[in-house]
């Protein structure tokens, strides 16, 4: 069945290439627009494509998928894939060896050595940065999903109750426990041997290799001696706890990299959205074919596909929409593949009271209060007022599907038949009379919609619920407003958006990682949905998804994923929009472009070249 899927993922074609070449512009500079910027360089806080598609290409991690497949993996800072066969991995699944390559250098000419990866890893399980990609590392490990609950569970007090935001402790005496946590708990679990680094996993945890590759920038390794040099952790047990959670600004890696990969992080233009990287001479493995990439935020469609058609860039992002302004230019080829992504909405049931997003903060008609969707018939109004087939039609064009819930199609745990909700305003107008008692539709509201700038089909989205829920009620206001990348990523992780549009592409192939990361009360955009859906959470889901990911039996898991998704349904967690099929503009000179389902971003920057 994975085969299968798997082919399905791989479907690439062409929808049109003109033969014509024109004269190659910068032969040695590929240049990628799209929307937005990193939103970090830190791997360790990082968890966005934005900055993923620049930290996969100056940093490496210990292994990769071999290339497309993704059942296959290659090693890269590792010498070998550990498995059952090879003696590295063993202990009933619970011990992974990885043999450390000698001779690579990292940028600023420093040697790769086993105690980086050690670091590597350690250095970002004790940052743990809230909503962040680190708990995929600590579930495998320990079977946490948090540095703070594994503190509490092994010392007895959550670690957020012993330091300030500071990271300063607020009782001296705790010192010396999370000092002996470090000894005892995180460092024996990932150790150097000889010229080996071993994990060491508290259970057999299956999917451990898929959250390593290349792709997975949250498990990139790090040159201890600079990081420590720039004031990251400085690997001592003492003293750890002043780097947990640290603010994104504050990150000593927020906007400086030295990584082993192909490229070297040359300049980060923040005025321009602009990155810039270079070829990295001493690399170890294959030299890129490109010397220059710039990897280039231009949020205007317009000025995108002006530079395209210029010859001014070699590929951009292209919101389906557009495809008729670009399908019929000279010298243009539009590659597609479908992603293992979904994009959809979900409600914030206990908003941040600082949100500026609230109005009034009342239910006045000026505004909404904090936990205006705790009640079930305002998230049930929503999902009525959504025209999911339009969204897919006319704004996709057809390039997308409606998957019942949060899990792609194809994946283990999809299933087309499960319910989901159509589009309806008779029935979305009989949820809002029933709201609040009556005064949702007596009072009226007033509420914010947010979307990343030159996202046009998150933009669509929001303003389709702005034209059909207004049209209910007079009373009814929603105001919609685009702001930049960052700025969402910190409005949303805050817990101050009322409701959320947001994609999420696969940070490995399990439907755990989309059901854990949407509907656990510790999930990324869980945890984001307020306190009134954590309590509802930790009764009613986390026990589910937590058995699912442990259970062996293929059959079981699907019936588990089933009924979790029912649950969603049931309680009106969320709205999936879609799962697209990505469009990909770029020169008929550009040559080595690969798709890749899983990949940040949207060009292979190591293998690309230009060429007639």
């Amino acid at each position: 069945m994975k085969k299968i899927l798997v082919l399905t993922w791989l479907l690439v074609f062409v929808l049109g290439i003109s033969v014509a070449f024109a004269e190659i512009k910068n032969p040695d500079t590929y240049v990628y627009l799209h929307i937005g910027e990193p939103d970090t360089l830190d791997s360790g806080y990082a968890y966005d494509n934005a900055s993923g598609e620049v930290l996969t290409y100056v940093y490496e991690n210990l292994i990769s998928y071999d290339g497309v497949n993704l059942q296959k993996f290659i090693p890269v800072l590792s010498t070998e894939v550990p498995t059952a066969e090879n003696g590295l991995i063993k202990d009933n699944g619970t011990t992974y060896l990885f043999p450390i390559r000698e001779g690579v250098k990292f940028h600023n000419g420093n040697e790769l050595t086993p105690e980086d990866v050690e670091y590597s890893f350690e250095r970002n399980i004790l940052f743990d940065p809230a909503n962040g990609p680190q708990w995929m590392i600590i579930e495998a490990l320990f079977n946490f999903q948090t540095l703070d609950d594994l503190v509490a569970d092994k010392v007895g007090t959550p670690l957020t109750d012993m330091v300030d935001e500071n990271g300063n402790l607020i009782n001296p005496d705790d010192a010396n426990k999370l000092i002996e946590f470090y000894q005892q708990v995180i460092d024996p679990v990932i150790e150097v041997q000889d010229g080996s680094v071993v994990f060491r996993l508290v259970r057999p945890f299956a999917p451990f290799l898929y959250i390593l590759p290349k792709h997975a920038y949250w498990s990139n390794i790090f040159d201890k001696e600079t990081c420590v040099e720039w004031g990251c952790w400085d690997g001592n047990a003492d003293g750890w706890w002043k780097y947990y959670n640290v603010k994104k600004e504050s990150s000593p890696l927020y906007d400086k990299a030295n990584g082993t990969g192909p490229f070297k992080f040359t300049e980060w233009d923040r005025t321009q959205q602009k990155v810039t990287l270079d070829r990295f001479d001493g690399y170890w493995g294959e030299k890129a074919k490109i010397a220059q990439i710039i990897d280039w935020g231009i949020d205007e469609w317009g000025t995108r596909r002006a530079m395209l058609e210029a010859g001014d860039a070699d590929q951009i992002y292209m919101p389906a929409q557009y495809l008729d302004q670009v399908k019929d230019l000279d010298d243009i080829k539009i590659e597609s593949g479908k992603r293992i992504t979904v994009t959809a909405f979900h409600f914030n049931w206990t908003v941040d009271k600082t949100s500026d997003f609230l109005g009034s903060g009342a239910l006045d008609g000026n505004g909404i209060p904090a936990d205006f969707f705790s009640d079930i018939h305002c998230r049930r109004a929503f999902s009525y007022a959504f025209d999911y087939d339009t969204m897919i039609q006319e704004v996709l064009l057809g390039y997308g599907e409606r998957p019942p819930s949060v899990i792609p199609s194809g994946m283990l745990g999809y299933n087309p038949d499960l319910p989901m909700f159509e589009f309806d305003l008779a029935k979305a107008e009989e949820e809002f009379k029933k709201a609040w008692d009556g005064k949702v539709w007596e009072n009226g509201f007033k509420l914010t919609l947010l979307y990343n700038t030159g996202n046009d089909a998150r933009q669509t989205a929001c303003e389709m619920f702005k034209e059909n829920i207004e049209s209910l009620n007079p009373k009814f206001k929603i105001d919609v407003q685009g702001v930049q990348w960052p700025n969402y990523l910190d409005a949303y992780k805050s817990g101050k958006l009322p409701a959320f549009v947001i994609g999420w592409i696969a940070d490995y192939p399990d439907p755990h990682n989309f059901i854990f990361t949407y509907f656990h009360s510790s999930g990324v955009y869980g945890g984001p949905q307020g306190e009134a859906y954590i309590n509802f959470a930790q009764e009613n889901l986390n026990p589910i998804i937590e058995a699912a990911i442990s259970e062996t039996d293929a059959t079981k898991r699907q019936n588990m994923y089933e009924e979790i998704q029912k649950i969603a349904y049931e309680n009106v967690l969320g709205l999936t929009f879609y799962q697209e099929i990505a469009l990909f503009p770029m020169k008929t000179w550009v040559q080595g472009w690969e798709f890749n389902p899983i990949q940040s971003g949207e060009a292979n920057y190591n293998g690309v070249y230009k060429a007639e």
